[in-house]
């Protein structure tokens, strides 16, 4: 477990803390009201806490990009959180300048605001360190008026942005609840998971997984590697089995075709721990037909794993101790190519493994099955969670230990 410090570290009765959550929430582009509060919602039990102990509670977070439909103002995400939380939720269209910092001021113990939109601020998507950020005016304007910093947003965690690490530089730092739970998640699977430990690898960022799968592997943290999807497809053509040109097409348009001598290299190492489909399924005229390797190539879209592989990771998965899932295994999007995802998901779900899944679509296909709530922990995080497997450093997780050892 990373060594930081958690709300059960510190007393907020009467503080005056600061909160960066991550309720980036689905935005209709035509009507830009919020379609989804998940997010929102989770980070309510962090906010609430904090409320309850009598903390002054400040909300810094984003939505969308600038230049983009999702950009938008937090005054929705304010209103939805009070319902939420069944009490007022303030709304300042202020980020640090004098406006947020006199609503800072203002607050009463127990009370919430949410600021503006941290994105509205030029300079808080560059990558800095902590030292570096303390130096914005983000951080010099709204430090001095708080007592705490409380990190939550596990989801950003990957972004060495001002509102993600520029605090821990200048203020006692502890992690929220949304982010100790992704980091406990993480720690248990990754860190000493109960053998065997199996990942499900799919979706289309198969030059993501490339990291994951070295990473996973030569620290002895996977024993096996189940593989579908883009994923699945690019391991296929590394092991020089002719998938067919238009699937090669959608290879070559992901500029995944430039990964397969690392995937190649990659079979050449743990041939017997990297599994690639045995069958798979394509779509003619509009319906599913299965197909044996043998029957490659084809002129047909690839879209799913077939029946034979769906039985043989199912077994795989009920045997294992540990799981790790990230990527659905077909084009989950288009019944009937949602089969081998349901069926590896499902038996996971019923597996007496601890499991964990995350990363892009994930949540979303769990959710979309009905599957969410049998898994052992779901990470709403996409960026972030994938980063970790690949075993690099947040920079959110790295300011956290550091203001953990400057209060030792």
């Amino acid at each position: 477990m990373p060594e930081f410090l958690t709300l059960d570290d510190v007393n907020v009765s009467g503080k005056t803390v600061l909160v960066r959550v991550d309720i980036n929430s689905p935005v209709d582009p035509e009507t830009k009201r919020i379609i989804d509060d998940t997010r929102i919602r989770l980070h309510s039990k962090t906010i609430k806490e904090l409320s309850d102990k009598g903390a002054k509670v400040v909300i810094l977070a984003h939505q969308g990009r600038p230049g983009e439909p999702q950009f938008t103002p937090l005054k929705e995400h304010a209103e939805i959180l009070g319902r939420i939380l069944g009490r007022p939720v303030k709304y300042v269209d202020d980020v640090c300048e004098e406006k947020a910092q006199n609503a800072i001021k203002a607050l009463n113990p127990g009370e919430i605001l949410v600021l503006e939109n941290v994105r509205t601020l030029p300079y808080e998507t560059e990558k800095k360190s902590p030292e570096e950020h303390a130096k914005s005016d983000l951080v010099r304007n709204l430090a001095p008026l708080a007592d705490l910093f409380v990190f939550d947003g596990f989801s950003v965690a990957h972004r060495a942005h001002a509102s993600v690490v520029g605090f821990t530089a200048v203020l006692p730092s502890v992690a929220g609840r949304v982010m100790e739970a992704e980091l406990r998640a993480l720690s248990k699977a990754l860190e000493a998971p109960e053998k065997p430990c199996i990942f499900v690898l799919g979706g289309a960022k198969a030059e993501k997984c490339v990291d994951i799968i070295r990473y996973t592997l030569e620290n002895e943290i996977a024993d096996k590697i189940l593989t579908g999807g883009l994923v699945g497809h690019v391991l296929l053509a590394a092991k020089n089995v002719e998938i067919g040109e238009p699937n090669m097409q959608v290879l070559r348009k992901k500029g995944l075709a430039e990964i397969i001598p690392t995937m190649a290299a990659l079979l050449d190492q743990y041939p017997e721990r990297i599994l690639l489909p045995e069958d798979l399924a394509i779509e003619v005229e509009g319906q599913r037909r299965e197909i044996t390797l043998s029957q490659l190539p084809t002129s047909y879209p690839i879209y799913d794993i077939g029946s034979q592989t769906m039985q043989k990771y199912s077994q795989l998965v009920q045997d294992a101790k540990s799981i790790v899932v990230s990527g659905p295994l077909g084009v989950y999007e288009k019944p009937p190519f949602d089969e081998g995802t349901r069926a590896v998901y499902g038996a996971v779900a019923q597996s007496q493994a601890y499991s964990l899944a995350g990363g892009g679509d994930t949540s979303a296909v769990l959710k979309r099955l009905g599957l969410s709530e049998k898994f052992s922990y779901v990470s709403t995080s996409g960026g972030a969670f994938i980063e970790y497997l690949m075993g690099k450093k947040l920079p959110a997780v790295e300011a956290l230990k550091q203001a953990a050892k400057r209060t030792q």
